[in-house]
């Protein structure tokens, strides 16, 4: 079935990848840069309000802008004294409270000075005694990197401050330090579309490349039992016109095929008259030698003919495939050959074995068998697999006088193993004679056409596997692999 749905050219998806992976590394850059900027102004103007907030506390001069100072009462002064900071009008309860003293250093000129700080949270405990502990900074620099550290974090704390003896005052910074103060994070956001835009790329590359994936899979199996006739157009335009030819070239294929074998049924056909009338007129030869060898040329001739047809048919692949049973295939075969007394055995079939798992109750892994009754069942076309089978039997019996048929299989593949005893052939000198026409040096004397090993060759390809031939224990093994699946 052919795909209705419009395809794009590899070419304008390659532009376009380029133009959106660079949109989205200038996005994500420019989102990044700007967070960054932002933030770094932000904590620039909170440690600049710090210094200045310590000159405004030491002088008793104009707050920072957006800083208020007011002093407390004498009931919260008393409060705030005895360290009862959550009875204190306006702070949450619970809460986490920082002490921080900041005194100036040898080189302030104002080191007798000490500024006591309490900062109240509902949401953490700052650790500021790194930002204080370091003698080379001034008290107004400390307190610079304290407020620096309060616009860290996303809160809004209450401070109270005392400078020497003076009076203890609520300082409200949070225009400048609070959460509500702190510019938009975007870096996040530039995280997850760099990784969102990375997924989306990725797809488009990867669903593009399965197409030709997919293409190449089933191209390569084409000939494979229940492979397609005709693919799908899908995918990019360049696929789709690479599909678009191959669906022609193979279309041609069958149909040359199709006429080749056209052509030969009806010279089979034609021949059958002629032929009859041969042997009729060759039934009154009074020479019985020269009957003979009449009789055999044509029976020569039209079993050629037969054998040509029989390898065109198993190249159309007209078969429909069905489920069935392998080892009852097999068998039924192995018992025909014996009841009409011919020397083919059975091997008897591995019972394939298992391992399991440990247990509470035992230490070691128990292991079991599949039942012997156990069938192997494969997709195939069973008059093609059957004629295939035959003929190696066929061939094991004539060359190497004895058959003997063994059946393995796994999770993927069966194996249909043929082994005679002794043909005089090696593996390479058989597998060149699997070409069409082709016989072996030792096979002058016995009749054939030189076609039974390329039929076989041809149905083990139409079930996905292959022919091979290997040294066995007695002679030599012929191995039809097929696909189970």
């Amino acid at each position: 079935m052919i795909s209705r749905s419009q395809g794009f050219r590899l070419q304008s998806l390659g532009l376009f990848l380029v133009f959106a992976c660079f949109a989205t590394a200038y996005g994500t850059a420019w989102l990044w840069s700007a967070s960054s900027n932002g933030w770094r102004d932000h904590l620039t103007r909170s440690y600049v309000t710090g210094v200045s907030l310590y000159d405004s506390l030491r002088t008793r001069a104009d707050p920072p802008v957006n800083v208020d100072i007011q002093t407390l009462s004498q009931t919260n002064q008393d409060l705030v004294s005895q360290r009862e900071f959550l009875q204190l009008p306006g702070v949450p309860k619970p809460a986490f409270v920082t002490h921080v003293s900041l005194k100036g250093q040898g080189h302030d000129p104002v080191s007798g000075e000490t500024l006591a700080l309490v900062i109240v949270s509902d949401s953490l405990r700052y650790n500021v005694s790194e930002l204080v502990s370091n003698e080379r900074q001034s008290a107004a620099q400390k307190l610079g990197r304290v407020t620096q550290l309060l616009a860290t974090y996303c809160s809004e704390p209450i401070l109270y401050a005392r400078m020497g003896a003076q009076d203890w005052k609520h300082v409200d910074g949070r225009a400048v330090w609070g959460c509500d103060a702190a510019p938009t994070d975007y870096r996040l956001l530039a995280v997850l579309l760099a990784i969102v835009s990375m997924t989306i790329f990725t797809t488009l590359v990867r669903d593009t490349s399965a197409h030709f994936e997919r293409f190449a899979r089933t191209l390569r199996n084409h000939r494979r039992l229940g492979g397609p006739q005709r693919y799908p157009v899908q995918g990019p335009e360049e696929l789709r016109d690479i599909v678009q030819a191959v669906n022609q070239y193979l279309g041609r294929e069958r149909d040359q095929i199709a006429k080749r074998a056209t052509v030969l049924s009806g010279v089979s056909h034609d021949l059958g008259t002629p032929a009859t009338r041969l042997r009729l007129r060759a039934a009154l030869v009074q020479d019985a030698e020269l009957r003979e060898k009449f009789e055999a040329d044509i029976d020569s001739m039209t079993g050629m003919i037969e054998s040509v047809l029989t390898y065109t048919r198993a190249e159309l692949n007209e078969e429909a495939p069905r489920e069935l049973s392998l080892t009852s295939l097999v068998e039924a075969l192995v018992d025909d050959y014996q009841d009409t007394g011919q020397p083919v055995t059975l091997a008897a079939l591995e019972t394939p074995s298992f391992q399991g798992g440990g247990s509470v109750f035992m230490s070691n892994a128990g292991r079991g068998t599949l039942p012997s009754e156990q069938r192997i069942l494969v997709s195939a076309r069973p008059i093609s697999l059957k004629r295939a089978i035959t003929n190696l039997i066929e061939n094991a019996l004539k060359y190497g006088r004895k058959a003997k048929v063994e059946l393995v299989a796994s999770a993927d593949h069966a194996t249909i193993t043929v082994e005679d005893e002794g043909s005089g052939m090696t593996a390479a000198e058989i597998e060149a004679a699997v070409a069409p026409f082709t016989r072996g040096d030792n096979t002058q004397t016995i009749e054939g056409y030189g076609l039974g090993l390329t039929i076989v060759a041809t149905v083990a390809e139409q079930h996905g596997g292959a022919l091979s031939f290997e040294a066995g224990t007695a002679g030599m093994r012929a191995c039809i692999k097929i696909q189970r699946h």
